[in-house]
């Protein structure tokens, strides 16, 4: 019993996990046509915090346990591609670095001023349904990708953990409601508008934004990288003035 579960405690045990999960996710979605619920990031989280659940009630150990000893060896080194990943937004960006050019001042204006009213929302709603400065430190950084905003709220005292379930929540969500959102804000003449809206979803969003054009794709790279930089650089600043 002693060497199964010092097998299992090594890294592919997490990595195997991830990887059948999120496979499972990605061939659910394709088979439903594009189900939101079956999106690959938020299917693969959902199924995986079910299953160490469901692991931990039947060796009498905590989900936490099961989780810190078995499931995070593997999942660390999955998490660990996640930053040179996010160098592949810069392809996009190359193709159509004119029209960023161009429209550089109202895009940089826009978002930061969007990502700093976020911090403020984020901040208010935190306090208003009473959450701790744990928590409420790991909702800060949500509106970057996942992997800037984790290791932003562990800086920060954050719970990461708790980041990341609202970085996918997000995405998923927007993902799920993008078509009524561009209807409700007429964005359908608008690519640029478009993509840099879809691109508050973080990775997720870009893809969704790539289904309506090269364009869009680009613009949602633009507004990941530039969201990413602005909670970079203003959210520790912000959580050590404001909370």
């Amino acid at each position: 019993m002693a060497t199964l579960n010092n097998t299992l405690a090594l890294p592919f045990t997490g990595i195997f996990i991830s990887l059948a999960v999120f496979l499972l996710g990605q061939w659910l979605f394709k088979i439903t046509k594009g189900f939101f619920l079956f999106q690959p990031l938020f299917f693969g989280m959902v199924t995986g915090i079910i299953l160490l659940f469901i692991w931990g009630k039947i060796g009498g150990m905590s989900t936490a346990y099961v989780y810190r000893h078995y499931y995070k060896p593997g999942g660390d080194i999955i998490f660990w591609f996640l930053n040179p990943a996010t160098i592949a937004f810069a392809i996009p960006l190359f193709k159509r670095n004119q029209v960023l050019k161009k429209y550089w001042f109202d895009i940089l204006i826009s978002l930061v001023i969007s990502s700093v009213i976020a911090l403020f929302i984020i901040l208010g709603a935190s306090k208003l349904v009473g959450l701790s400065y744990q928590s409420a430190a790991a909702m800060l950084p949500q509106a970057a990708t996942t992997a800037i905003a984790m290791p932003i709220t562990d800086a920060i005292g954050g719970n990461a953990a708790v980041t990341a379930m609202a970085c996918i929540l997000k995405a998923v969500i927007l993902y799920a409601l993008a078509d009524a959102f561009i209807k409700l804000f007429r964005l359908q003449g608008s690519k640029i508008g478009l993509g840099l809206g879809l691109g508050t979803g973080g990775t997720v969003g870009s893809a969704k934004a790539l289904q309506f054009g090269e364009l869009e794709g680009a613009m949602a790279s633009v507004c990941v990288v530039i969201i990413g930089i602005v909670v970079d650089l203003v959210v520790i600043p912000f959580a050590q003035i404001f909370m």
